[in-house]
Parts: C-alpha cells; structure tokens; sequence
C-alpha cells in the first residue's frame, strides 16, 4: 500500500452497524478510504497521524444549516465552516431561500442560485450544499432544472410564513418573501410544490429516491393567536413564553396537514424538520401509520436535545420551533433510543450580538430566531447519547450515515469504509470541557449552550483527507466543495 498519501493509525473506529469500535488503521489515497487494516506500514512519504485512544467517527454530515442568513453569505461561509470543523461536520447541507435575508432579492433561481455558488466558491473549509424553497408558482417550474443543472435533490417548504414572518407576526408577507404580486404563500402553494417535486420525481426515476421535500411544521394561525394570548396574559417570559406562544400542538397540526398533502399528491419522500416536542413526533408518528406508502423521515436538532427554555442560557436560545420544556426534551430522547428519529443537525444560524437582540435584551419578542450550534453536535450527540445507553454506531448514524443517504450523498459520505471519502472526525471520549461561546470559532459571540460541560471532544477533521483541524485547531482556510447531487 505504498501509494497511499495518509494513514491514520491505531484509531477505534466506529463501524456501521456494531456498538463495538475496532482498533484499525486508515489508509487514505486521493481523498478516498482506499484500506482498513490494522497495523498497516507506513511507507517513506506518507503522511502519519496517529490515533491512538480516539475514537474515529464517520465526519458529520449535518442536514440543517443557514449559512449567510444574517451575515453576507462569503463571509459566512468561510467563519461557520470553521465552526463546522470544531465539531466534526464535515459536509454542510444549507437552507436557501429568496425574499429577504440571504441575498435580500426576490426572482428565478436561475438568476439567483449561480450567485449563491459564486458567493461560497472557495471559501468553505468543508464540502457543503444547498436546499432550495420553492416560494413562488415561477419557482416550481425550476425544479427539474435545479436537479439537473445544480444537483439540488431537496427542497423545502416553511409552513408557517404563510400569515407569520421569521421571527413573529407579520402584515405584509409578500413584501417579506418577495413574491410576485396577486402570488400567496399559503396551502395551495404547498401543495403545488409537493406535485413539482413529485413531477422531477418522475422526470429523473433513477435518482427519484434521492429527491425529497422538508417542511417546516408550524401552524401561522395558532402561532399568531397564542403570541397574542401570552403577551397578553403577561405572567410568562423569556423562552417560556416564546415556547407557549408557539405551542406543541401548532406542530402537530402542521405535520398532520403536511403529511395528508403528501398522501393528496403521491409525494413519498416527505421529512419533517426540527420536531421539538412529544406532541410533534406524536403526530408524525401518527400519519405514518396512517400512510405507509410515504417515506417520512423525522429530524431533531441538537439545540432541542441538549437544552430547556427553562436551563438555555437566556433569549439568545430563541429558535423556530422553540426551545421546550424538559419534558418534551426527555420525549425526544425517548423517541431517539427508540430508534423513531432519523437524524440530528445543528440549525445553525449564525445570529451575533447586535441582531440578535432588540433594544429589550430581555423581550424574547424583539429578538432574532436562530444561533449556531454546528461546533458542538457530535460532543453533545456522544456526552447526552451516553448517558442514556445510546450506542455510538446509532450515534453515526444519527449524525452522517442516515442524512447522507437520504440527501443523496450515500455513496460518497456519511460511513468509515473503503471507497467513501475519508471524512473522518477524531474524538477524544475522555475529555470533559465547558462550551464558552469565546472558543467557538463562529463569529457569534454568545450560546444558549453555555457553560454546558460535554465529556466528549473533537481533536481532529479530515474533509476528504484533508486535515482541517489539528489538535483541537482549525489549521485550514478553504478546501471544502460544493456537492452537486446525488454523488457517485
């Protein structure tokens, strides 16, 4: 095997399928897992890391993030995929969208989409792509030609902008989406998605498995009702008021809508994003029983995993859905270990001090949705993972191997094995730390995370063999692609 460019020795590795780690070297050629064996030679002019007493992990394959949501997109993605390479993400899947944020522009993706690929071109130090948001009748049409063109198989739909702005009641939507006029976002316009999605479906049958909508399940009228009910009644505040504004059940009604559009219109490949409460999964696992013949997948953020709105260190936790209460939290942990939850992402968006907070840095209202989170998704996955029995190939495949199958990424992402690309993170199982917003290399200056103590830590990422971070430190500054899909 002398013509390999790195091994990566004496590592325990987590193999799919088995809780049991082996003790296993990692030969890399040309950015590929080209062998593993244990106690390979190490020829002269091949690059040696040595392992020893860390545990390999399949790098991160994080479904759900907002790069360039409130800062410019170039520069975003060069500061948060570092943060992707503190945690072990090594491939990046980003919401998109038009209307303001992002780009603040409406019109074809034809016009706007080359400009997100020429923002992020070369300034990400990990692999990265996009999901795109049909917002407009115009945008359907584009379907095929973004699966085609681009290799964007996943699209999504945010339910609850339909009478609801990005971070609470809104009067105007169409200003706020940039939709043409006499245009609604509304249920009539997902289901119209949902039939272009299954139209491109059929148009391209041998990636049709690999074509998927997510949706954004919450409901805009009971959103708006309850905001007003809570700011009303006064006796709440901070997150909890936030939860109880936009409570479980608006959920549930949102993934129960969604999923018999799925059923009105033969779309199979439905997931349900960022499910945060018992209610919610209640509800998905519900029309699942109820439509068998629709694929649904069910995505849980580690920010919901990991914190309460009562214990998140302050409104900086505002996030869409909210933050719950702990029970809902030890649900979704039930859900988990039960093997009902598909896959864990960050949400990360990238929110900083000065627009996260209204000039009441304590009215949950006035502020921002979103923070990041990418940084600490495989140290929370393992720490509270744990704790509760849950073994680390079930871990993996929480975090890479299930969304990268299921985004079109399985062939060449998500598992430790010959022939995949060598993403790869190293964790030190035996390291105990407390998160600090200032050691993040996100330019977000706080975390509702802080002063969590995580027992597990990252040491080293590989993005396709390429190390990335060393030691603890990011030692790159570019490197990382954008993935056309789905990958061969």
């Amino acid at each position: 095997m002398s013509d390999l460019d790195l091994i990566i020795k004496n590592a325990d590795v987590v193999v799919d399928g088995s809780d049991l780690t082996l003790q296993l070297d990692i030969g890399i050629r040309d950015g590929k897992i080209a062998v593993l064996a244990p106690d390979l030679p190490v020829e002269p002019g091949v690059d040696l890391v040595d392992a020893s007493g860390r545990t390999a992990f399949p790098g991160v394959v994080d479904a759900h993030q907002h790069w360039g949501i409130y800062n410019p997109l170039p520069e975003d993605t060069a500061t948060e995929s570092r943060a992707c390479a503190q945690g072990g993400v090594t491939t990046a899947l980003n919401y998109m969208r038009t209307g303001q944020y992002y780009l603040n522009k409406g019109g074809s993706y034809a016009d706007f989409f080359p400009e997100v690929l020429a923002a992020t071109e070369g300034r990400s130090i990990v692999d990265y792509a996009f999901h795109l948001a049909p917002m407009s009748k115009g945008h359907i049409d584009e379907i095929p030609a973004l699966v085609k063109e681009h290799g964007v198989t996943s699209f999504k739909i945010f339910m609850f902008y339909g009478s609801h702005g990005l971070h609470g009641r809104s009067e105007d939507q169409r200003a706020f989406l940039m939709t043409p006029e006499g245009e609604r976002y509304d249920l009539a316009h997902f289901e119209f998605v949902m039939r272009g999605v299954q139209a491109a479906r059929e148009q391209f049958p041998e990636m049709a498995d690999q074509i998927s909508l997510s949706l954004h399940c919450e409901t805009a009228e009971i959103m708006s009702a309850y905001t007003k009910l809570v700011e009303e009644d006064g006796s709440l505040s901070g997150l909890p008021a936030y939860s109880a504004s936009r409570p479980p059940h608006s959920e549930g009604l949102a993934v129960t809508i969604a999923s018999y559009l799925a059923h009105e219109t033969g779309l199979p490949t439905i997931n349900l994003l960022h499910l945060t409460s018992r209610k919610a999964v209640d509800a998905a696992i519900r029309m699942a029983e109820a439509f068998p013949h629709v694929d649904f997948r069910r995505e849980v953020t580690v920010g919901h995993l990991l914190a309460d709105c009562d214990t998140a260190h302050g409104v900086g936790g505002k996030v869409n859905p909210p933050l719950r209460p702990r029970e809902d939290v030890e649900a979704l942990w039930e859900h988990v270990l039960a093997g009902r939850i598909d896959w864990v992402v960050s949400d990360h968006a990238c929110c900083r001090d000065e627009q996260k907070f209204g000039e009441d840095r304590d009215d949950v209202f006035l502020a921002k949705s979103g923070f990041g989170g990418a940084e600490y998704l495989l140290a929370g996955m393992i720490t509270e993972g744990r704790k509760r029995g849950l073994g680390l190939d079930r871990i993996a495949r929480l975090t890479a191997t299930n969304p990268a199958e299921r985004y079109g990424l399985g062939a060449t992402k998500g598992a430790i094995r010959v022939g995949a690309d060598a993403d790869i993170a190293l964790v030190d199982m035996d390291h105990t730390w407390t998160v600090r917003a200032e050691d993040s290399e996100s330019t977000q200056e706080y975390t509702p995370f802080e002063g969590a103590e995580l027992t597990a830590k990252v040491t080293d990422t590989f993005v396709r063999g390429r190390q990335v971070l060393t030691d603890g430190v990011v030692t790159a500054t570019s490197g990382g692609r954008y993935l056309a899909r789905p990958s061969a």
